[in-house]
């Protein structure tokens, strides 16, 4: 997959030493590790064993990225991964308006435009990625879709961050574009 954050392997020892490949196998009780131990995922600082696994959604407080500017190729991901949680730990939803970022805060909204059609759709930062080289941003299919790119795999697009204030605006023109007998109500 393209667009779910994958967890951090044990790169390092306690003493904070690189650890070979062999090594990082077995560093912590002589056996290799399985994926999502509660070893992995932990704060030790909180002193709890919570896994990233019972993460709880941001609030709907979103942080503005109205200064964020960038052009690049866009990739979607649909169905294999709908229902898996995300990074920011709710189920992934392939009919939502959402995407993975690498870099963005998690929450944060993003207008992404496909120049080559000049469709352009307003998604929530939910989760982390793309990690294939040469991609910004993965979408979702929902996404993929409002801007004409769910055939075709990829697209070149540009990505415009937003205020709280901005996405909210935009939203809610989306959804009376969506729904015109809204409007008359």
């Amino acid at each position: 997959m393209t667009g779910c954050a994958m967890p951090p392997g044990p790169a390092t020892q306690t003493s904070g030493t690189p650890l070979a490949t062999k090594d990082a196998r077995t560093a912590s009780s002589g056996a290799p590790q399985s994926f999502a131990t509660p070893t992995m995922f932990s704060n030790p600082s909180a002193g709890s064993s919570k896994s990233l696994a019972d993460a709880t959604p941001l609030d709907d407080k979103s942080p503005d990225v109205s200064d964020f500017h960038q052009t690049g190729r866009a990739s979607w991901y649909g169905r294999f991964f709908h229902g898996r949680k995300t990074a920011n730990g709710e189920r992934y939803n392939m009919h939502a308006l959402t995407a993975a970022h690498k870099t963005l805060p998690l929450g944060s909204y993003v207008r992404v435009t496909n120049p080559a059609t000049s469709r352009s759709v307003v998604v929530r930062i939910n989760d982390r990625g793309p990690f294939v080289r040469g991609r910004v941003i993965d979408l979702s299919y929902a996404a993929a879709t409002a801007l004409d790119m769910e055939h075709k795999g990829t697209a070149r697009v540009t990505i415009e961050g937003l205020s709280p204030q901005e996405a909210r605006v935009a939203l809610n023109k989306e959804t009376l574009a969506m729904n015109p007998s809204g409007a008359d109500k």
